[in-house]
């Protein structure tokens, strides 16, 4: 039986303490569970990309209460969920990036290891407290790239820091809800999401933000690894999958407590130069050059299964392919174009409301 995540009967007047929510699918998922209803309350460093959504789709006015603040920051954490007193958690912050991975691989095992466990350890005790998904990432897997696509139940590793305190943070998850809120019946999962895009993306070292900035410029498109290949998804259908996840988890004891949210199990994997000039096409650009210097080293395989979260939640995907590039290349069309980037942003999240209620007859 399929579970709507996108209810509004079900987040409306629900306290959700949302980390990262200044990040890029933070902001996406802060403007859609206050449009739901939900009271939000976020925690987060300061939005590091200018421009970033969070600036521009005026993010901060639609939560009960932004608290900026790292999660190494343990008093502060503590302040936060003190103030959210929150029935649902969604634990996104993190230091997401591989290549900074590799310049700083202290700040990000703090940040993704210790983060979540100061994440986990503030909520200990809360009374309201219901439901918590950590969000963690595709590459948690061991890969030793044999063109295998992941399943949950496979062995958890990392060649890259990001990847490893990741994985890390897979097992603290883990140890943490059976030793402490199993046996309160706070449900305490992980997700494991694709590679997310869509509009409002700014970031360093990203596909989608890269391909708009050459084009502002009227440079060249530069490529690290065009021949890499991942499990791309839009930001909008991957936040329908966490959202189905967390209600899922509300009401059912029997959900398993990690599920990846992927690509369709028939979708063929897509590389990095493929998706490039597509979205290049969309946005009405063309051409690359690969890069004199690759820089560190990044799997070039990466695909995940995402048949046990379609089978257990119903989630599946509405903007697959090329609906989702285009959906993509709007957003940064109206963006160059001075729209009110709130209103276009809101615009999306409702038409994708329609889609999936024209899905679910």
């Amino acid at each position: 039986m399929a579970i709507d995540g996108l209810d509004v009967a079900f987040w409306t007047g629900r306290k959700v303490l949302l980390t990262g929510h200044t990040g890029f699918k933070g902001s996406w998922a802060s403007l859609w569970l206050a449009r739901m209803g939900a009271e939000v309350a976020g925690f987060s460093l300061a939005p590091e990309a200018e421009p970033n959504l969070f600036t521009l789709a005026s993010v901060e006015r639609t939560l009960r209460n932004s608290h900026i603040g790292d999660l190494r920051d343990t008093e502060a954490l503590r302040n936060a969920v003190d103030d959210a007193d929150p029935e649902i958690v969604i634990h996104m912050a993190a230091q997401p990036l591989v290549r900074r991975s590799y310049a700083a691989p202290v700040e990000t095992f703090a940040a993704n290891v210790m983060g979540t466990v100061n994440l986990l350890d503030a909520l200990r005790g809360r009374e309201a407290l219901r439901t918590v998904l950590v969000v963690t990432t595709d590459k948690v897997y061991e890969n030793a790239e044999q063109g295998l696509s992941f399943r949950e139940e496979d062995a958890l590793g990392g060649h890259d820091p990001y990847s490893a305190s990741k994985a890390a943070a897979e097992i603290v998850t883990s140890s943490y809800a059976r030793s402490f809120f199993e046996e309160r019946g706070v449900r305490v999962a992980t997700a494991r999401g694709g590679n997310v895009i869509g509009g409002g993306d700014f970031s360093e070292d990203r596909l989608v933000p890269d391909i708009w900035r050459a084009l502002r410029a009227g440079e060249p498109l530069t490529l690290r690894n065009p021949k890499a290949a991942r499990p791309w998804q839009h930001v909008l259908d991957c936040l329908t999958g966490y959202f189905t996840y967390v209600r899922g988890l509300s009401e059912r004891a029997d959900l398993p407590r990690a599920l990846n949210f992927g690509p369709p199990p028939d979708a063929t994997p897509v590389t990095v130069a493929a998706l490039a000039e597509a979205v290049q096409a969309a946005m009405g650009g063309s051409g690359w050059k690969p890069a004199n210097d690759t820089g560190p080293h990044e799997m070039m395989e990466l695909e995940i299964d995402s048949r046990k979260a379609r089978a257990c939640l119903g989630w599946k995907d509405r903007l697959a392919g090329e609906a989702g590039v285009e959906w993509l290349a709007e957003w940064y069309r109206d963006f160059n174009a001075g729209a009110d980037m709130r209103g276009a942003t809101m615009r999306q999240i409702a038409e994708f409301e329609a889609l999936h209620r024209a899905g679910a007859r």
